[in-house]
């Protein structure tokens, strides 16, 4: 009983043995080297440079705090090999803001390699995890802060900052690393890009991913709920994140939409269908399996089965995204090799990588906006889609269902499916509708977008991240 006794004493001695050694050995490059009483903030983006939405929210945060809080200093802990200058190059010319050199720093990781999935072909979720806690580990020995954010979901560097660095900590959590719908994948023995077919076949090995499935849920859960500072993006996120992590009256989970840049999209005219001579389905998205553009083209084949001769000639389906790497340019072949086989060729049209402006025009010559992912944990392409004036048509799930797609003023901005009769079936009903009942769901949902401005996150996540501020001033 005395060795497992001073067995379970070893965890924390060692806890207490790092603390001792970070706070004698880093702390000296804390806030000593800034300025006394000057509050430092670090954020956790590995990716930092990457340029996509989870780096608006970065930058948005980084300088509502600028803003708010002018005597502070940021510090961004990235693994990207670009410099600090063309780091902010980079965010100056995709989100229009500057990144001030005297008050924001950058910690260069050199472990990032630990976090990419393409490491772990087996049990990816633990292997990531246990790679953040090592990359977390780094950070914490380059830079201790006063108050610690992930802004890109390792959720497993939490206790590391909280308990080993003394650190106030706090996370935005963009889509829960395990949810409760991929357990249902797995307990259901569903075949889906997270789980692959020969273990949905096997009732053994769906067992044995289910078993490790609810223990990391439970790790995740624990590490979760480290955070002094919970924020998520959608109700979706929050729902999952709520039932993983908990929630109290003393730890609320606050619910921040991310700021989208709706500006340009707002400036699109609105042009009447009437007046067009083909109408455009047009989807915007990543060429990823998740996207399901497959179902898009499932379904518009579905449609032009039903349309006379004439009428067949008067639709087209635009199907724009951005091809990361070779698996995406092959997943391009594969829906031009479906359409074929559906027979839709001639109505299909992929634009890959495109500029913004071209974006803009096949907008403005769309009437329908489309969107097929299953559980999208929010959703910016749809709200640039209906900003920019598109008759929008989601999936009934995630975000789009719960936050975006909804009624404004007891009005409809848009529409929803599920099936691919669903979709095919929707379709038609917006094609057929008069052009001043599009009109009006177009300038609803247009002026309904407005929950999703930068203002409207800053004022939001300024009022969240307040108490962290309190608490170390």
């Amino acid at each position: 009983m005395k060795c497992c006794g001073l067995f379970c004493l070893l965890p924390v001695v060692a806890i207490l043995a790092v603390r001792y050694w970070i706070t004698r050995c880093v702390k000296p490059v804390r806030r000593g080297n800034i300025g006394s009483g000057v509050v430092t903030v670090a954020f956790f983006h590995p990716y930092c440079n990457a340029g996509g939405g989870g780096e608006r929210v970065l930058w948005c945060a980084v300088q509502a705090i600028q803003k708010r809080y002018p005597n502070s200093h940021c510090i961004v802990y990235t693994g990207d090999s670009a410099s600090p200058e063309e780091i902010r190059n980079k965010v100056r010319k995709h989100f229009n803001m500057s990144v001030p050199e005297d008050s924001v720093k950058f910690v260069f990781l050199k472990k990032r390699h630990w976090v990419e999935a393409v490491k772990y072909p087996f049990f990816t979720l633990l292997g990531q995890s246990v790679g953040s806690v090592l990359l977390g580990l780094e950070a914490l020995t380059s830079y201790v802060p006063d108050i610690y954010l992930d802004t890109m979901g390792y959720a497993f560097t939490l206790p590391i900052f909280r308990y080993l660095g003394g650190c106030k900590v706090g996370c935005y959590v963009h889509y829960p690393t395990i949810s409760t719908d991929m357990l249902s994948v797995v307990r259901d023995r569903t075949a889906a890009h997270n789980n692959r077919s020969f273990i949905s076949k096997s009732p053994a090995l769906s067992y044995l991913k289910m078993v490790y499935y609810k223990l990391f849920a439970f790790l995740y859960g624990s590490v979760g709920r480290c955070s002094h500072l919970t924020m998520v993006n959608s109700s979706w996120t929050k729902g999952h994140i709520t039932s993983i992590w908990g929630e109290s009256k003393t730890q609320p989970i606050n619910l921040i939409y991310p700021p989208c840049d709706i500006t340009e999209f707002e400036k699109i005219p609105l042009v009447e269908d009437s007046k067009k001579k083909v109408k455009s389905i047009v989807s915007v998205a990543q060429f990823r399996p998740e996207k399901n553009q497959a179902l898009q083209v499932a379904a518009f084949a579905q449609l032009v089965k039903k349309l006379s001769p004439e009428k067949r000639e008067t639709v087209k389906l635009v199907v724009i995204g951005s091809c990361r790497d070779d698996g995406d340019a092959a997943r391009v072949t594969e829906l031009r090799e479906l359409c074929a086989e559906l027979e839709v060729s001639d109505l299909v049209e992929f634009a890959v990588n495109i500029s913004f402006d071209e974006l803009k025009q096949r907008m403005q010559d769309g009437t329908i906006g489309l969107h097929t992912m299953w559980n999208e944990h929010f959703g910016i392409g749809v709200v640039e889609c209906m900003a920019a004036g598109l008759v929008m048509l989601a999936h009934n799930s995630g975000g789009p269902r719960m936050d975006i797609v909804v009624p404004h003023n007891e009005q409809t901005t848009g529409f929803l499916a599920s099936s691919e009769e669903q979709f095919a079936q929707q379709m038609s009903l917006i094609l057929t509708m008069a052009d001043d009942e599009l009109m009006r769901i177009r300038t609803r949902a247009r002026q309904s977008m407005h929950r999703f401005t930068e203002e409207e996150f800053s004022r939001t996540f300024l009022t969240a991240v307040e108490p962290l501020f309190t608490s170390v001033s």
